[in-house]
């Protein structure tokens, strides 16, 4: 099907907004980042990776949404002891940060020889930050909080890992944000267009709107049998049931066709970890480019609850 030239979101113009010379020190690249609002700042907690592939937690802050200064030095986990440096001793990525009342909880990648599982930390103001546990096994990651309880338990989207790579998205709930069940998958890889057929996932913190809980995913197609291209889509989720897709993109609301999301450590990708909804309907969209930098774009609650319905 061919659609209407219209850019659902559209890039900032001075993208990218981070990238490999914005710390004082080597390194591969800033890679997905977390975003969210704290007091009269924009706050995002980047993923960064050393030249030696050591990968470390640094806020950044801005007052604008779009200008950000790192801090000089990466978080330190307070809590944090032998078991979660035996489960992340080759990689932390992919921070999501959700507000569930006064507490920012920060769900992320943590991967070791025993493979991938979901981790999280917590913190009250962005200077302090406190190691809470582990939420799943192996092989799952991308997960992300709701922002309020549902029908008195905790929700989170995740992405269990499938053969081949493969992975559909799924919804578990919790009484207490670390013992999680009722799991089901509400959609899987493909079923919305080529362009996610290898794998999708959740991407930002679902945004409630009156239309439904507004979801910021990725879809992943491949080509020429090695290079994996990463989409954008969204859809809305119902209120009371968010297991229940009320609306889905059959087509990407952003797919990597700049210079800076096409050309990078990894080619063709664009992946969002966080998106901030701004009082006027405006949301901005915080994303990876190509694995290298970080990026912004704009769109609006409207627009993103059509391209649901439309595109």
């Amino acid at each position: 099907m061919l659609y209407p030239k219209k850019d659902v979101v559209k890039r900032y113009k001075g993208n990218p907004i981070l990238g490999p010379d914005s710390l004082p020190y080597s390194i591969q690249g800033i890679y997905n980042s977390g975003a969210t609002k704290y007091k009269d700042k924009y706050i995002m907690l980047l993923r960064v990776e050393s030249i030696d592939i050591t990968n470390y937690f640094f806020v950044a802050e801005s007052r604008d949404g779009y200008d950000f200064k790192v801090k000089e030095k990466p978080i330190e986990l307070i809590g944090a002891g032998e078991e979660y440096a035996k489960y992340t001793n080759q990689m932390i990525y992919d921070p999501r940060i959700t507000k569930i009342g006064e507490t920012y909880y920060i769900t992320f990648a943590c991967h070791s020889s025993w493979s991938v599982r979901i981790g999280m930390i917590k913190t009250d103001d962005f200077e302090k930050f406190h190691w809470v546990d582990f939420l799943s096994e192996v092989d799952n990651r991308n997960c992300t909080l709701f922002p309020e309880k549902i029908n008195g338990l905790y929700a989170r989207l995740d992405r269990p890992i499938l053969p081949n790579d493969h992975g559909d998205i799924w919804i578990s709930y919790s009484p207490d944000l670390i013992y999680w069940g009722r799991s089901k998958c509400i959609m899987k890889h493909g079923e919305h267009g080529g362009w996610n057929w290898i794998k999708i996932g959740p991407g930002a913190p679902p945004i409630k709107t009156k239309h439904g809980w507004l979801e910021i995913w990725h879809g992943v197609h491949q080509m020429c049998k090695a290079q994996y291209v990463y989409h954008l889509g969204a859809m809305l989720l119902d209120l009371q049931d968010p297991s229940k897709i009320l609306a889905c993109t059959k087509a990407p609301i952003l797919s990597p066709v700049t210079d800076y999301e096409r050309i990078g450590i990894s080619y063709s990708v664009t992946f969002t970890s966080g998106a901030i909804l701004e009082d006027n309907g405006e949301v901005k969209i915080y994303y990876g480019a190509g694995d290298t930098y970080q990026c912004v774009g704009t769109s609006t609650v409207d627009d993103l609850v059509d391209a649901c319905y439309n595109r």
